[in-house]
């Protein structure tokens, strides 16, 4: 039997995973053959991966991005107006209520197009979202020069959280689970 490709760490590094975290890195184990960026010779897109997930996802309890209309999307309030109506969402791919979970997955643009940063400060004033989990490329391939390179986004992404979590300047209001697919 081999080893699973899939990675996942949690932070703060000085707590436990939380209890669900099994279940969502269990979706990704049951998927790795068609998501996985060191199996596969191109990568998927972010969609992709999450449509691979989706119904996993739902199973566990999540709200899941339905598609690419306006009203697929799933929103999290970030301030509320006159009235308790939400004046500013963001976006999020998906959201689990129970466990005020926040969930997203990356792809090319994960390291390279800054999007773990976006995710990372989104996640900060983003209401009800005590555990971001931000699912990132083992290895994001593509070519440069001619020749193939690979950045590493999973290693790149766990250096950024490591740098948050464990500096004394700033205290995390979320917990935060990177997963490497």
């Amino acid at each position: 039997m081999t080893a699973s490709t899939i990675r996942f760490i949690a932070f703060p590094r000085t707590e436990p995973p939380p209890s669900f975290c099994a279940e969502i890195v269990a979706a990704f184990v049951a998927h790795e053959q068609g998501i996985s960026t060191k199996l596969l010779k191109k990568g998927l897109t972010s969609n992709e991966v999450l449509t691979a997930l989706r119904d996993d996802l739902i199973r566990l309890g999540f709200q899941v991005e339905a598609g690419p209309q306006k009203n697929d999307k799933i929103q999290r309030p970030v301030f509320f107006g006159e009235g308790g109506t939400p004046t500013l969402n963001y976006q999020i791919d998906a959201y689990h209520p129970q466990w005020r979970c926040g969930f997203e997955v990356e792809a090319g643009r994960a390291w390279m197009g800054n999007a773990i940063y976006r995710d990372l400060i989104q996640g900060l004033v983003m209401v009800q979202v005590d555990t971001l989990v931000l699912a990132v490329p083992n290895g994001y391939r593509y070519q440069s020069g001619g020749r193939s390179v690979v950045s590493s986004d999973f290693a790149n992404t766990v250096s950024v959280a490591e740098s948050l979590y464990g500096h004394t300047r700033l205290k995390m209001p979320y917990g935060l689970i990177v997963i490497g697919y």
